[in-house]
């Protein structure tokens, strides 16, 4: 084994043996001991030397290529990739909250980029002067700015922009510009963009669940009409519209309250993660049962939900990092409604 690969086993451990290669490699190149185009061992003079399985050191080296981190060539082992950091893209990542879903969004970006880029994330709590100045302070600096434009204004409504913010994007140069998460803003040039449309997105979501939500005799969705970090109001606009043309009886609520007058065959949506918790924990004093006398379809995917078989309808967070990391390392200008969906579990 190469002198300057050392790898640490931790066997009391709770971390799985295949990552504690993958960080020990990671660690050594950070640190200098490791260096770039340097032949590391194969798969199974790694498994002797460290007492592992095959199969542990094939999946961390899987784990590694898939990062860009090594590079196997053929009939001569595995180095480690011969990405020179100085030619790699800097890239501005401004999200508007650190929320689950939207980590989930920069996670599968970061990983997509991979040693091609490094990603600087700044977060500006839909705060339109933080917003502002961020960008102000680090215009030039990245050769790609992804912004996701979501603000809180003076009622602690949702707003997508306001003129102020508008100019400042204008400022970032078109070709270097990659908006998310939210519809385009009016914005002039060619320039790429994945968003999410709010209002027919839970729409048709909500219209491929309609066999289902039917058996239910209300409909209620829990809509913070206020909020530190406010919701688009178009999510409530496109509820109202599919229970109106679908002739659904429907209430709209700001929350979750204490001591709810749950009715046997209500269904609720849900979008904030606390309502979820407050309504689940009624349903259960109250000794009915989830998904037959109450449904729930919870907005957004998150690993817990599909861990408690919660339905959901939720935008596609994989796809949109993983296309938005695509569209910068092939320079693309395209416009992509991102990819929204119902998935259907136990509580309806």
């Amino acid at each position: 084994m190469s002198d300057t690969l050392d790898i640490h086993i931790n066997e009391n451990s709770r971390v799985p043996k295949y990552k504690q290669i993958v960080d020990s490699i990671l660690n050594g190149i950070d640190g200098g001991q490791i260096k770039i185009g340097e032949k590391i061992p194969s798969i199974n003079e790694l498994s002797e030397s460290c007492f592992l399985s095959r199969d542990t050191v094939e999946k961390a080296y899987k784990e590694l290529r898939k990062r860009q981190i090594i590079e196997s060539v053929k009939g001569k082992g595995y180095y480690i990739s011969r990405i020179n950091k100085n030619d790699s893209i800097n890239i501005f990542f401004l999200i508007n909250k650190p929320s689950t879903y939207k980590m989930m969004i920069y996670n599968y970006f970061v990983n997509a980029i991979g040693t091609k880029g490094n990603v600087e994330m700044y977060i500006y709590h839909c705060d339109e002067t933080l917003f502002i100045n961020s960008l102000k302070k680090n215009l030039g600096g990245f050769d790609y700015y992804v912004v996701m434009p979501h603000f809180r204004d003076e009622h602690s409504k949702h707003t997508s922009s306001t003129q102020e913010v508008l100019d400042i994007i204008e400022k970032i140069p078109k070709n270097k510009l990659l908006i998310l998460d939210n519809t385009k803003p009016n914005i002039s040039g060619d320039y790429g963009s994945i968003f999410q449309d709010f209002e027919n997105d839970i729409y048709n979501a909500l219209e491929e669940g309609l066999d289902k939500i039917k058996k239910y005799e209300k409909i209620i969705l829990v809509y913070p009409d206020k909020d530190i970090h406010p919701y688009p109001f178009r999510i409530a606009r496109g509820f109202e519209k599919f229970c109106k043309d679908f002739k659904l009886d429907y209430e709209i609520l700001d929350e979750i309250y204490p001591d709810m007058e749950l009715q046997d065959k209500d269904i609720f949506i849900t979008i904030r993660e606390r309502d979820l918790v407050n309504l689940v924990k009624q349903i259960r004093q109250k000794n009915l049962k989830l998904g037959e006398d109450i449904g729930i379809i919870s907005y957004n995917e998150t690993p817990l939900k599909e861990l408690l078989g919660i339905t959901v309808i939720t935008t596609d967070f994989k796809a949109m990092g993983e296309s938005a990391a695509y569209m910068i390392l092939k320079n693309k200008k395209e416009s992509v409604n991102n990819v929204f969906k119902f998935i259907q579990r136990d509580s309806l």
